[in-house]
C-alpha cells in the first residue's frame, strides 16, 4: 500500500497556497536575517521577538488606539524599526567587534526577556485580528478557493522582498551600505556615518519583521509564542540560502515554504521536518550554502 494519499487537485493546490503563504513570511524574516548578518555579521535572534512585537503591534494599536489594519501596516513597521534602533544603539553597539558569539547571545536573551513579558501580560493563548473587510472573501477557482488576504500576503511580501533586493544590491545608497560594513576607516575619510548606516541596516531589518508580524496577524493567532515558533525554522533558511546572501534568503524562503506545503499534502507527519531535513542535507554536499557564490 502506498504511503502516498490518491492526489486531489483541491486538496493539493490548497496545500500549495498554504506553503506559499508559509513562504512569504519566511522570505521576510530570512531576508531580515541575511541583511543584518550580511551586512552587520550579528546574528540577530530577536528576529522572532519584532515579529511578535509586529503581529502585538497591530492588535493593540486596533485595541487601544483604534487604528485599523492599514494604519498598522503603515506604522507599526516603523515603530519596531526605532525598537530596533534602540536596541542597536544601547547594547548591540557596545559589543561590536567582539565576535558574532555575543551578539547572539544578547539578542537571545533580548528575545527570551520580551518573550516573557508579553506572556505574563497576554498569557500565551492566541488573540483574534479580523482580516480588514477590504480583503475578505475570495475566488472559487476550478482547483481551489482563492482567499483575497492570501493573495495580498504573497504580492506585497514578493514586492518588499524585490524592492529591499534592489535597494541593497542595485542603487547608490546600497553600495554605501556594504562599503560601509566591509571597510568602515574607508568610509568614514569620505565623510559617511558609518554608525548611522549599521543603525539604519538594523532597523531596516527588523522592521522587515514587524511587517511579517502585522501581515501575520489576521492569518494566525496573535500570541508571545508566534515568535519562537516560527525562528528556528527561519534560521534553518537562512543556512540553506547562504547566511549573508539577499537573494538567497527571499528565493530559499519561498521555495523551502513550498516544499513544505507539498510536504504537508503528500506526507503529513514529515510536514514539521522537512525543512530540517534539507538543511542537513545542504550542509552535508554545500556547506556553505545553496547561494554561497552569490553571498
Amino acid at each position: 500500500m502506498s504511503i502516498f494519499p490518491e492526489i486531489n487537485l483541491f486538496g493539493l493546490f490548497s496545500q500549495l497556497l498554504v506553503g506559499m503563504i508559509n513562504g512569504s513570511f519566511y522570505a521576510l524574516l530570512s531576508l531580515g536575517l541575511a541583511i543584518i548578518f550580511g551586512l552587520l555579521r550579528i546574528i540577530n535572534f530577536a528576529q522572532g521577538a519584532f515579529y511578535m512585537l509586529g503581529a502585538f503591534g497591530a492588535w493593540l494599536s486596533l485595541q487601544f488606539l483604534g487604528l485599523n489594519y492599514w494604519w498598522a501596516l503603515l506604522l507599526v513597521p516603523v515603530g519596531v524599526g526605532l525598537l530596533g534602533t534602540l536596541l542597536e544603539r544601547t547594547l548591540i553597539r557596545r559589543i561590536s567587534g567582539e565576535g558574532e558569539l555575543y551578539s547572539l547571545l544578547l539578542t537571545f536573551g533580548v528575545a527570551l526577556i520580551v518573550q516573557g513579558l508579553f506572556s505574563k501580560w497576554f498569557g500565551v493563548s492566541g488573540l483574534p485580528y479580523q482580516v480588514p473587510e477590504l480583503l475578505q472573501g475570495g475566488i472559487r477557482l476550478p482547483v481551489m478557493y482563492l482567499p483575497t488576504y492570501r493573495v495580498w500576503i504573497l504580492l506585497l511580501s514578493l514586492g518588499v522582498c524585490l524592492a529591499a533586493w534592489l535597494l541593497i544590491e542595485r542603487t547608490r545608497l546600497g553600495s554605501y551600505l556594504r562599503a560601509g560594513t566591509e571597510n568602515p576607516q574607508l568610509m568614514k575619510a569620505f565623510g559617511i556615518n558609518v554608525p548611522l548606516i549599521v543603525t539604519l541596516t538594523y532597523s531596516f531589518g527588523v522592521a522587515l519583521a514587524g511587517l511579517a508580524g502585522v501581515l501575520a496577524a489576521p492569518v494566525y493567532s496573535v500570541s508571545p509564542l508566534m515568535g519562537s515558533n516560527i525562528l528556528i525554522v527561519v534560521f534553518a533558511i537562512v543556512v540553506i540560502g547562504s547566511m549573508g546572501s539577499i537573494g538567497g534568503a527571499i528565493l530559499t524562503g519561498l521555495g523551502m515554504g513550498v516544499i513544505e506545503g507539498l510536504t504537508k499534502y503528500f506526507y503529513p507527519e514529515a510536514s514539521a521536518t522537512v525543512i530540517f531535513l534539507v538543511m542537513v542535507l545542504v550542509l552535508i554536499f554545500k556547506p556553505a550554502g545553496l547561494f554561497a557564490r552569490a553571498a
